[in-house]
């Protein structure tokens, strides 16, 4: 198409342009950092028209200049289409300032004030009713503008349609992308065109009219439910009957694995192959995440999307490996995930609506297709999705995503600090934000009555610090994933039109404040003719679902394991095995465990015997027997089971021993066949006895004479009587008399075949063998003629069974046996005379006794101590004196 122009329409066109971008500058220093960004985007678009009118004025082709491809998303975004936008753009140059006007009509329309909190038309001591009346004329004068504009536009986009009717013809079910916020629920639902293009057919925004949801979390099921069934329900209005949904998670406790997966490659790589691969890696990020000891039950998390790192191809780095030939095909993914609660309570959301989960992603994923193309990742970029509760971080990098990552702050904090600030109801306090953001006063009550009327920066103002916080957050978490600060920060989502958010994430970054924006999608790869609706910093991540959905990733199959529902991913064709890995489930602790074996010591050598092998976990398909590599279908039942235990072997002692033949010997007159001796842990044992683990088996063929006593049954060392004594244990040997051959033998005498072998005990013990009285009964020493003698100062009281017993009572084995001392006070000399075994004179005779203790005189009664002398002197009595009035009686001398 050729299109000309004058001289003059020229001028005059750049002459409305600079003056419509003059007012814009100076409206800039007063309007908040978001409608700054906008001006500069417009003022990007002004120069853009006004090289393509001098192109078209020179005759001459201009190349498109970095500014164009690398300042503004859209002009990269519409690049197949460059000449085609370049003549419609040329077409309406002309008229530059309408599409100024435009542009400022839909900023408009998309800063529009919340119904329950009017802007303010006064504020209390100013005077801006010029301001007011500037700002109204504007408004008129731009909505007329955009009028004209959209008329023409709508014009040009009906002959399209007339043009390509039968090239554009829809296929397939209608896609319904839904984005379910903190704050609000958006609604997409389009057709997909025979061209791989997609039309939108309409959308749907409706708030949460209570805080149903926190941080991206549902916290009220039955809340969500009805707000989505809302959504539908307007939406199927305009598209018909809906029954499923692509959605995307919020980054909340968003856990990322990276891993690699490989595959050998015969012929040439397809599409098919790719994706296959792409999904080994996603299945083997899986397995890294359940098998790690940092994450505690990995089994509850879910995987909600992934990116490709690199593909190689025999170690050389591609970006694609469709059409390619080699041997090895490698793919590096990072793939995200998220508690299944998170995936569970918007699953079940879904169904009380009557919706199936079609595809699922996560919401930076999404965002980052729709800002981010695939030939713009080379460059280190970081696209922000600042919500109501969490702000989503995706980072690009030498040509892939390389970090994904979550702030858990976002428009919330921000709210929640106004409503604390000024004791507003959360859904008040939301309003005032909107407002305080648009540039619009706001006029409202607190709880306590108390009327306010304040302009944006009257509320912005004092909440500046919490806007720095989230500013803050934000730039740690890029620093953290990123290393150092990136070329550029995208903003999106409807916390990133925050007052002041941009500039003070630039701050932080310390990036040039014209590399961080607030990205508006005015213009998508794969998507017809955004409505303007759509062109908002919170519909970025609703069109990214929706370009997601549309080209068949992350589709869904549920089935059932062990009666939990599993969403699987249907990229190929899946199997059991798929299905135990996402639920999480590790089959070897399915397993019956191996039989416990036996270790022995025979004969001082270790011998083990191992237990029997068990049966592998029970798997069941739909109540049939099944393998791991069995293919699964849409609702059916996997069960597991644990397998059969092993069991412990049954080992016996003649299984560890070779027995060798008897042989006879006579023992105490009677023949007797000498076995083998055998035994367990020390003692005797049969052929027969089960072996336990860690016993210990001795055994020998007997040769000496003890061996021969010992395997016929007699202790060779003789019997072991056990009893106790005052509650302790002890034991007393009763000693054999052995006769080898009618000779005196000991027991380590060899025997031969024949022998003769007499073996008699001794006498069960007495008391007295066994306790040493003497010792038990204490004594005094003294000494008596020079010798000295131990007096017995204290009684001993036997006792064996309970029953009174002497050192004469016999000890048998298990006798429980007590003795007790009982002390004197005092040894007296009576007794010392009885121990030294002194005989006092008959009373007859005529001697005197004189008893002397350390040589002096005592008396029978007196004490007598350890170590003293005793001595006894008997001395005779002198005549006695006859009177005279018996010298006369006869017989008198003779008795003297």
């Amino acid at each position: 198409m050729c299109v000309q122009f004058s001289a003059k329409g020229a001028g005059e066109a750049l002459a409305n342009a600079c003056a419509v971008r003059k007012r814009e500058e100076q409206r800039s220093h007063s309007m908040p950092r978001t409608r700054k960004t906008s001006a500069k985007t417009k003022e990007l678009k002004g120069l853009a028209t006004e090289a393509i009118v001098s192109e078209a004025a020179s005759g001459e082709s201009i190349p498109p200049s970095e500014t164009e491809t690398a300042g503004t998303q859209t002009s990269a975004l519409s690049a197949p289409d460059a000449a085609k936008t370049r003549e419609e753009t040329a077409a309406n140059a002309n008229d530059t300032a309408a599409i100024v006007a435009k542009d400022e009509a839909n900023n408009a329309a998309n800063e529009a004030p919340i119904d329950t909190v009017k802007p303010a038309a006064k504020k209390r001591g100013r005077k801006p009713a010029a301001k007011t009346a500037t700002r109204s004329t504007r408004a008129k004068s731009t909505q007329a503008a955009a009028k004209k504009t959209t008329k023409r536009t709508a014009k040009k986009n009906t002959a399209e349609t007339t043009t390509a009717g039968t090239k554009k013809k829809p296929h397939g079910e209608p896609i319904f992308a839904l984005d379910i916020g903190t704050r609000s629920i958006i609604g997409i639902v389009a057709e997909k065109l025979d061209n791989e293009q997609m039309r939108i057919l309409a959308t749907v925004r409706r708030e949460h009219k209570t805080r149903a949801m926190l941080d991206g979390q549902i916290h009220d099921v039955p809340q969500v439910a009805d707000l989505i069934r809302e959504v539908k329900r307007e939406l199927e209005k305009t598209t018909g009957p809906l029954k499923s949904a692509s959605v995307a998670a919020a980054g909340r406790a968003l856990y990322t694995m990276t891993a690699e997966a490989s595959v050998e490659i015969n012929g040439v790589i397809t599409d098919e192959q790719q994706r296959a691969l792409d999904f080994s890696g996603v299945q083997a990020a899986q397995a890294k995440l359940a098998s790690s000891k940092d994450i505690e039950d990995p089994g509850r998390y879910y995987c909600v999307g992934y990116s490709t790192i690199q593909y190689t191809l025999d170690d050389i780095p591609l970006k694609s490996l469709v059409g390619q030939r080699g041997k090895i095909a490698r793919a590096t993914v990072i793939a995200t995930f998220l508690p299944r609660q998170v995936i569970d309570s918007m699953q079940s959301a879904l169904r009380d609506v009557g919706l199936e989960m079609h595809a699922l992603t996560l919401e930076p994923i999404a965002a980052i297709n729709v800002l981010i193309p695939p030939t713009m990742r080379h460059l280190n970029l970081v696209l922000v999705d600042i919500g109501a509760g969490t702000s989503d971080v995706a980072i690009t990098k030498n040509g892939s995503i390389i970090a994904y990552g979550m702030v858990p702050l976002a428009g919330d904090e921000i709210t929640e600090a106004i409503s604390q600030r000024y004791l507003l109801d959360f859904n008040v306090a939301e309003e005032v934000k909107r407002n305080a953001s648009a540039g619009r006063e706001s006029k409202f009550t607190d709880i306590l009555g108390t009327e306010y009327d304040l302009g944006p920066s009257d509320v912005i103002g004092p909440i500046m610090p919490n806007i720095q916080n989230l500013a803050d957050s934000i730039a740690r978490q890029v620093l953290e994933l990123n290393g150092d600060s990136p070329q550029a920060v995208m903003l999106v989502g409807g916390g990133s039109q925050t007052p002041g958010l941009a500039a003070l994430v630039s701050k932080a970054l310390s990036v040039p404040e014209n590399r961080v924006a607030v990205r508006h999608p005015e213009s998508v790869i794969g998507v017809e003719a955004i409505p303007e609706e759509l062109q908002t910093p919170d519909a970025v991540t609703p069109l990214g679902i929706l370009k997601i959905a549309s080209i068949n990733l992350l589709h869904f199959l549920s089935v059932y394991v062990n009666e939990q529902e599993i969403n699987l991913f249907n990229f190929r064709d899946l199997t059991v095995s798929d299905a135990l890995l996402n639920a999480g489930i590790q089959l070897k602790k399915y397993n019956g465990r191996p039989g416990l074996g036996l270790m022995v010591t025979v004969n001082g050598e270790k011998k083990f015997f191992p237990g029997s092998l068990p049966s592998m976990a029970i798997l069941k398909l739909d109540g049939e027997d099944t393998t791991l590599d069995a293919l699964v279908k849409a609702g059916c039942r996997i069960t597991v089971a644990h397998g059969k235990d092993g069991e412990t072997p049954e080992v016996r002692l003649a299984d560890v021993l070779q027995i060798e033949p008897d042989f006879p010997l006579e023992i105490n007159g009677k023949e007797t066949h000498i076995h083998q001796a055998a035994y367990v842990n020390g003692e005797a044992a049969a052929p027969d006895r089960l072996l336990a683990d860690n016993d210990i088996v001795e055994s020998k063929e007997p040769r000496t004479l003890g061996e021969a006593l010992k395997a016929a049954g007699y202790p060779p060392t003789g019997r072991k009587i056990r009893y106790t004594l005052n509650d302790n244990n002890a034991q007393y040997v009763v000693s054999p008399e052995i006769l080898l051959n009618d000779a005196p033998a000991t027991i380590s005498e060899p025997i031969h075949e024949g022998d003769r072998i007499e073996y008699q005990m001794t006498a069960e013990p007495k008391l007295s063998d066994v306790l040493d009285i003497s010792r038990l009964q204490a004594a005094v020493t003294i000494t008596y003629n020079d010798q000295e003698y131990e007096i017995p100062s204290a009684s001993l009281e036997l006792e064996v069974n309970g029953h009174k017993a002497s050192p004469g009572t016999y000890l048998e084995d298990g006798s429980v046996v007590y003795y007790r001392i009982s002390e004197k006070k005092a040894t007296t000399v009576n007794e010392a005379l009885l121990a030294v075994g002194f005989e006092p004179p008959p009373a007859t005779s005529r001697v005197s006794v004189s008893i002397f203790v350390n040589r002096r005189p005592v008396v029978f009664t007196d004490p007598i101590k350890n170590g003293d002398r005793l001595d006894i002197v008997i001395k005779p009595l002198p005549a006695p004196t006859t009177p005279a009035s018996f010298s006369n009686i006869p017989g008198t001398a003779a008795q003297s």
